[in-house]
């Protein structure tokens, strides 16, 4: 690829610096995907900018007259601390007229949503846990239609906030605290949903008009504490001593037949599609013990580091890091030369 003028947009709190050096492991992990693109589209000799934004779009706009950027690398998960308004900045860089990476302003609103990508999904005949929402300031009444356990969590927050072991409830009782819980301290609505006990699996996606399907990805919960259920929490998704501790590793899917993999990777790809999602994207499942596979999430622009899913996966599937990058970067250039915005 040439070089490019790459403008990366980020947290202000992530920007990272220069070297890893003095750091621990800790204080890396909160940075490490910042780190890894700046880092690594420098070594390939692009000049990049990063810039943080929280909540002003002038400093963009600035930026790309002064900068002048070939493409943006869009690395932000949230404005004005709110995760909903991905799909704005995305919005604001094609008023820009200005090439970007990652997602497109429907699919993100699209899969942003739990209740309405499930919904999507199980229109074209995929298989979803069975849920219902409880909005604020309502009161909690789990229709009868819904079995216990559930599993209850954000409606629109992803990376696993608020989601711990007291997430999965079993009584009436259980369900209104956790769903007080959510409203309270994450300040949303609240989804509660069918708790499948299964395997937990991953899947990249890759491209606009052609899609890159990458291995099928599995996070292996290890040496949970008795009794625990083996759930992404924040502990586990985020926590490198947690980790560490209880055996939490991921990686390529192993012991499943021939048929069934190509069937998870192709409805993986429906998923892509039925969510308008480009650019590149995670689709996560849970395939039951009676090998059901359960669509649960979508999730993109998904984190990128070299030692996340998405990264790993593409390096098996014969894309080291760099080419992974600079397809990425190839991909918002080229979705911007086809002269129609992708939304």
């Amino acid at each position: 690829m040439r070089r490019l003028r790459v403008l990366v947009l980020m947290d202000p709190a992530l920007v990272p610096p220069d070297s890893t050096d003095g750091y621990t492991v800790q204080e890396i992990n909160e940075w490490k995907t910042e780190y890894d693109v700046v880092s690594t589209l420098r070594a390939a000799g692009h000049e990049v900018r990063p810039l943080g934004v929280e909540d002003e779009l002038k400093a963009v706009r600035d930026e790309i007259e002064n900068f002048k950027p070939d493409v943006v690398f869009t690395l932000l998960e949230d404005f004005h601390g709110k995760v909903i308004y991905d799909q704005n900045v995305a919005s604001f860089l094609e008023l820009m007229q200005i090439p970007y990476t990652g997602c497109n302003p429907r699919g993100l609103m699209l899969a942003r949503g739990k209740d309405l990508s499930k919904t999507l999904a199980h229109y074209r005949r995929i298989a979803v846990p069975a849920f219902a929402v409880f909005p604020m300031r309502r009161k909690v009444k789990r229709p009868a239609r819904l079995a216990l356990p559930l599993i209850v969590k954000s409606l629109s927050e992803d990376a696993s906030l608020g989601i711990s072991q007291a997430s999965v409830v079993d009584t009436d009782e259980k369900l209104a605290e956790r769903v007080a819980f959510i409203h309270e301290r994450i300040g949303t609505a609240a989804i509660a949903e069918q708790y499948i006990d299964g395997r937990e699996l991953y899947v990249g996606v890759l491209g606009n008009e052609r899609l890159r399907v990458l291995p099928v990805w599995e996070l292996k919960f290890g040496n949970l504490a008795q009794g625990a259920r083996p759930i992404a929490t924040e502990k586990v998704k985020h926590d490198p001593s947690y980790q560490e501790r209880a055996g939490i590793v991921d990686g390529p899917a192993k012991d499943l037949p021939p048929e069934l993999y190509a069937r998870i990777q192709r409805t993986a790809k429906r998923i892509y599609r039925a969510l308008d999602l480009d650019g590149y994207a995670r689709i996560d499942f849970r395939l039951s013990a009676d090998g059901i596979l359960y669509f649960i999430e979508a999730n993109p622009n998904p984190e990128i580091a070299k030692s996340q899913e998405f990264a790993t996966a593409a390096r098996l599937d014969g894309l080291a890091y760099p080419d992974l990058l600079h397809r990425i970067l190839a991909l918002g250039i080229s979705r911007a030369k086809a002269g129609v915005p992708a939304s």
